[in-house]
């Protein structure tokens, strides 16, 4: 029997609400899905658990603690190497698929040729999934029956807290194996900030980030080598009130890569990323504040 790719997960994500929404952050970890469904598996030349290579392990459970903080914390089931929703709707390579993709497919972009467009080519150091092509209407399916509604679902939260309270901030959160951030330069990074360069939110938002990690030992970069995805470039728009910030946290400080299993260290790393979103939370209040002078 054929399942549909809703079928599969259902549901494919989860939206994690708070008792009373009171704070204007919306926490989303799109890659901490670890569901591998059986068909899934065996359409590809890898094990489940070379598969989980690219995933965001435990993302979701470090920030878990913002729900009692009143933010909605939204989470996928599916996982990045099924579908990833950190890429445009259709960034698809050709080579992948039996059949003619549609004519306003982006064949074409970096993350297409790097084999991680929205349908994954490869995980890890370019182990390629697949062990012969996938029909193109399956891969349609995945984005009409997952992709899209996770996007409606975030954009609904999204639109709620900028009417609810006049302004928004989106915390993307995820997660990069050990010594991704090192190739650029000889210095060791545990979180990456991703502001788009400053363009998907005001600059004090990833100043407040930075600082509050900073003062708990951690070395802190911004931008480089993760700018932010799809989700910031997409919602994150400051002068309509809506400003979108990534967080990379490197898997090491948490966790064991070859294991999948949480360390010693799982707690306190979430309790600074707890004090992180307390700050946030002080943060836009003070902004909002502001704002409401300025208009007066």
């Amino acid at each position: 029997m054929t399942h549909s790719p809703a079928d599969l997960f259902a549901p494919a994500f989860q939206i994690h609400e708070p008792a009373a929404l009171a704070t204007p952050l919306v926490f989303n970890s799109p890659h901490s899905g670890r569901i591998y469904p059986d068909s899934f598996v065996a359409a590809s030349r890898l094990d489940a658990l070379t598969l989980r290579r690219s995933e965001d392990t435990f993302v979701d459970e470090l920030f878990a603690e913002v729900v009692g903080r009143g933010a909605p914390l939204m989470t996928a089931h599916f996982p990045r190497a099924y579908l990833d929703v950190n890429r445009e709707p259709y960034e698809l390579d050709p080579r992948m698929f039996d059949g003619r993709l549609p004519a306003y497919a982006n064949t074409r972009s970096m993350r297409v040729a790097g084999g991680l467009g929205t349908i994954a080519r490869i995980v890890g150091d370019a182990q390629e999934i697949y062990a012969r092509r996938l029909p193109v209407d399956e891969a349609l399916q995945r984005i009409d029956q997952i992709y899209k509604p996770y996007h409606r679902a975030l954009d609904k939260l999204l639109q709620r807290s900028l009417r609810r309270f006049g302004t928004v901030l989106l915390v993307d959160c995820h997660s990069m194996p050990t010594g991704v951030a090192n190739r650029d330069d000889h210095s060791r990074a545990d979180v990456v900030i991703g502001d788009r360069y400053g363009s998907s939110a005001a600059g004090l938002f990833a100043d407040v980030i930075e600082h509050e990690l900073y003062t708990r030992g951690y070395v802190v970069a911004r931008n480089k080598p993760y700018a932010g995805g799809f989700i910031t470039e997409h919602y994150g728009d400051p002068a309509g009130g809506c400003h979108a910030i990534q967080i990379e946290i490197c898997r090491g400080l948490y966790m064991d890569e070859r294991k999948f299993t949480r360390t010693a260290n799982f707690a306190r790393v979430s309790q600074d990323l707890m004090a992180v979103a307390d700050a946030l939370i002080r943060e836009i209040d003070l902004y909002r504040s502001a704002g409401r002078l300025a208009a007066e």
